[in-house]
């Protein structure tokens, strides 16, 4: 399942996506926090084992959002977050549900004028950083001067040492 992420990098704290979000669903789903002069996101991360899922006792809580007719407002699912991303909206629990009923997507995403927003999928990204990986260790990548990797390295002196050992 894909996942809002936010580049700290890019974002510059103008809370429009939190405004956006408010807008769309009565209140802010997202909220950006400043820390350190750079901005991080609170927002749901779809767990697979998720424990506001768990807690919920009335099966008004999934990964897609909140079934608002369930929902008895006993504020347990925001207390087990892990992320602190549920918030209580008088006596519903909200929590982002990537904007399901959008057709555009997802509001936050549409309102960053700095692009810092982005729906990932987790899996895609450990694939492109295995592979980043894979690329330095067998020397596919320039390193400063050096054109080989660390594997390279290690190959071609464990080659030497069996010729100097025959």
């Amino acid at each position: 399942m894909e996942k809002i992420s936010v580049n700290s990098n890019l974002c510059d704290g103008c809370l429009n996506c939190e405004k956006m979000c408010a807008s769309v669903h009565k209140v802010a789903r997202i909220k950006i926090i400043e820390h350190d002069s750079s901005y991080y996101s609170i927002v749901c991360q779809h767990c697979d084992n998720a424990p506001c899922i768990k807690v919920c006792p009335t099966d008004a809580m999934s990964r897609e959002g909140v079934d608002e007719d369930k929902c008895i407002g006993c504020g347990l699912c925001s207390i087990i977050c892990p992320f602190g991303a549920i918030t209580l909206n008088g006596s519903i629990a909200e929590k982002c549900n990537l904007c399901q009923d959008r057709e555009e997507g997802p509001a936050c995403i549409k309102s960053c004028s700095k692009r810092a927003i982005s729906l990932v999928d987790p899996a895609k990204v450990k694939l492109k950083n295995q592979e980043k990986y894979i690329a330095k260790l067998s020397g596919e990548t320039k390193v400063g001067n050096i054109n080989g990797g660390f594997v390279r390295f290690i190959t071609s002196q464990a080659r030497a040492r069996l010729v100097l050992e025959e």
